[in-house]
């Protein structure tokens, strides 16, 4: 079977009822009032937030994790314009995740991220224009998920445009 990355974008397998089954493992997480979630397989690992070093005034710092210095993308500042309320530093997490390049980032984040699988057939691409004029333009695709009584709407993000 076909990887459905291609170049970090998703390539979804035409349905035939062999693929009618098949999904992608995600790892979810909130930032602010959005879901959103990158594809396992970019996924290098969950720590528990480490201090964040930079100058406060982007939403870009750095953080030493192992034996290296990585990238924090401040998603809550880029996204909606200031940090999170929470003290993230002292209870959070971070996701760090792999760029094609190779590259590692940190996504900061409040709360535990959760491994979710998403049917092929509920993930959508986004449409260019809503990507060229929202700050979400880091998402590539959205997945409408039926969870209890209400529609989970889990934004798909694009590593390779956290920068």
């Amino acid at each position: 079977m076909k990887s459905i990355l291609n170049n970090s974008r998703f390539s979804i397998p035409k349905r035939t009822s062999q693929s009618a089954a098949l999904s992608l493992k995600l790892i979810v997480f909130g930032i602010g009032k959005l879901t959103v979630a990158f594809p396992i397989e970019r996924v290098h690992k969950i720590i528990n937030c480490t201090p964040v070093h930079g100058s406060g005034l982007s939403h870009i710092g750095i953080t030493h994790i192992d034996d290296r210095e990585v990238t924090v993308v401040d998603l809550h500042q880029r996204l909606f314009g200031f940090t999170q309320p929470t003290d993230i530093q002292a209870k959070g997490y971070l996701v760090n995740v792999q760029s094609a390049q190779g590259e590692l980032f940190s996504i900061p984040t409040a709360n535990a991220p959760t491994l979710m699988e998403a049917p092929l057939s509920r993930i959508r691409a986004l449409p260019e224009s809503y990507r060229r004029s929202d700050t979400l333009e880091i998402a590539s695709h959205v997945i409408m998920l039926a969870q209890s009584e209400k529609n989970l709407t889990i934004f798909l993000l694009d590593v390779n445009r956290l920068l």
